[in-house]
C-alpha cells in the first residue's frame, strides 16, 4: 500500500561496433612506447595526489588562522572591558 513503485530501467539498443585498428608511430630512436605511457600515468595520479594534500593543508591553516582571530578578538574585547571597571 505504501511502496513506492520504482520505474523499470531502460534499455538500450545493442549495436556491435568493430574497433579500428591503427598503429602507434614508431619511436624515432627505437625505444618502446610503453614504459613512457605507466610514467604518464603516474605523473598525473602524483600531481593529482599532491594537489589534494595542499589544498588539505591550506584549508587547515585557514581555518588556523581565522580561530586564532576570532580568540584575539575575544581576548581583546575582555581586556578592555576589564580597564574600564
Amino acid at each position: 500500500m505504501l511502496r513506492p513503485k520504482l520505474p523499470d530501467i531502460p534499455t538500450l539498443p545493442t549495436t556491435t561496433v568493430t574497433p579500428q585498428q591503427t598503429h602507434a608511430p614508431a619511436s624515432s630512436a627505437g625505444r618502446p612506447v610503453a614504459p613512457y605511457v605507466g610514467v604518464g600515468v603516474g605523473a598525473v595520479a602524483a600531481v593529482v595526489v599532491v594537489g589534494i594534500v595542499l589544498t588539505a593543508l591550506l584549508a587547515a591553516v585557514a581555518v588556523s588562522a581565522v580561530s586564532v582571530a576570532i580568540a584575539a578578538v575575544v581576548l581583546r574585547s575582555l581586556l578592555s572591558s576589564a580597564d574600564k571597571r
